[in-house]
């Protein structure tokens, strides 16, 4: 289990390294924002909070377009059973039957403009392949806005012991 949280907590921080490297460069932020700004960074936190709800609504209801809708080309999961891409993740999606879930002490960082990285507590009744999964997980999601859609890089869920 150790082995597997700091091999999510290295592909957490590259996916993020990669995502800010495409960023163009802009001002750094001043110490104290303006009201303005922090409106428009509960905007965006507000968004981020709606869109992880929908990406597990569209996975939940197996929507596999509507949940390929919100992956980045380069998009990778990490759970208990390894990396996988997009692809494996919609397969997984199909043998998953997602009854229940609620999210719990979601917080949103805003890196820059386009990146953020959600990190949250869900709480599941589901089975996958007729085994039982359900329980509460440590999950976070790298988010990197590009042609003015927010689009997921990396999603990782850990089991709580």
């Amino acid at each position: 289990m150790k082995r597997q949280f700091i091999l999510c907590c290295i592909s957490l921080v590259g996916a993020t390294s990669i995502c800010v490297s495409q960023e163009s460069s802009s001002p750094s932020p001043s110490p104290s924002p303006s009201p303005f700004k922090t409106l428009r960074s509960a905007t965006k936190e507000a968004t981020i909070a709606k869109l992880e709800k929908s990406i597990t609504d569209a996975f939940k209801n197996k929507q596999a377009k509507a949940f390929k809708d919100y992956l980045a080309p380069e998009f990778s999961a990490i759970d208990a059973e390894g990396v996988k891409d997009a692809d494996a993740e919609i397969e997984d999606m199909q043998k998953t039957d997602l009854s229940n879930y609620s999210f719990a002490d979601m917080k949103v960082a805003l890196l820059s403009p386009k990146m953020a990285v959600a990190t949250y507590k869900v709480t599941t009744q589901s089975t996958s392949s007729g085994r039982d999964m359900s329980g509460t997980y440590y999950a976070a999601t790298v988010w990197n806005k590009r042609g003015g859609k927010w689009l997921a890089v990396l999603h990782t869920l850990v089991k709580a012991q």
